[in-house]
């Protein structure tokens, strides 16, 4: 799940949100892309199972990128029930979506076709892009960087009405959740000595 606000690899470990900036046509923007793994079928039907985590993220993000592998079916076939979830939490929103298949490097272990996948995302009304993380990030950053050029137009096109979702806390980085509170510390170290002088 994925957000973008105005201000190359999928190989993520689980549950991480990852924050990078960069530029789209002139503006820095600020990404924050929330790896969810957690989601599976439910003994052989059409429902999920997810974490609570899924549902967090599903509030707060601005895009989705669902991702399977060319190479195994099972990945494919939790995309649709996956999409109707979204839906059930937002049933009005336009949110931009991305489908990518990924693993396109494997294709004599090929269990899910290209033109599967083009069917899916024109039935969830997404792009659709086939990529191999492995062998050619470029593809990935691509897919991305599309995904976010669509956010940005959709956030824009907003008028200044209240976006959806900001009323939401924002899932923070780990990473910087650890920065605070290392930062904290020294500050605290510090002010202890400042006053034993």
């Amino acid at each position: 799940f994925l957000t973008v606000t105005d201000s190359n690899d999928l190989a993520f470990p689980p549950g991480a949100l990852y924050s990078r900036k960069f530029t789209i046509d002139g503006e820095q923007i600020s990404l924050q892309v929330q790896d969810t793994p957690f989601v599976s079928l439910e003994d052989d039907t059409d429902s999920i199972c997810c974490q609570e985590q899924i549902n967090r993220s599903i509030y707060w993000a601005d895009g989705f990128v669902f991702v399977y592998s060319i190479t195994d079916y099972e990945s494919y076939r939790v995309i649709r029930p996956l999409h109707q979830h979204i839906r059930k939490i937002h049933p009005n929103a336009n949110i931009p979506l991305l489908l990518m298949a990924n693993k396109g490097d494997l294709l004599r272990a090929r269990q899910v076709s290209s033109k599967e996948g083009l069917q899916l995302a024109s039935e969830l009304g997404g792009t659709y892009y086939e990529v191999s993380a492995r062998e050619n990030c470029e593809g990935v950053r691509e897919a991305f960087q599309q995904l976010c050029q669509e956010v940005s137009r959709m956030i824009g096109s907003c008028n200044g009405e209240k976006r959806r979702g900001l009323h939401l806390v924002r899932p923070k980085s780990p990473n910087m959740q650890d920065l605070k509170r290392r930062l904290k510390q020294a500050l605290t170290s510090k002010g202890k000595s400042a006053t034993t002088l």
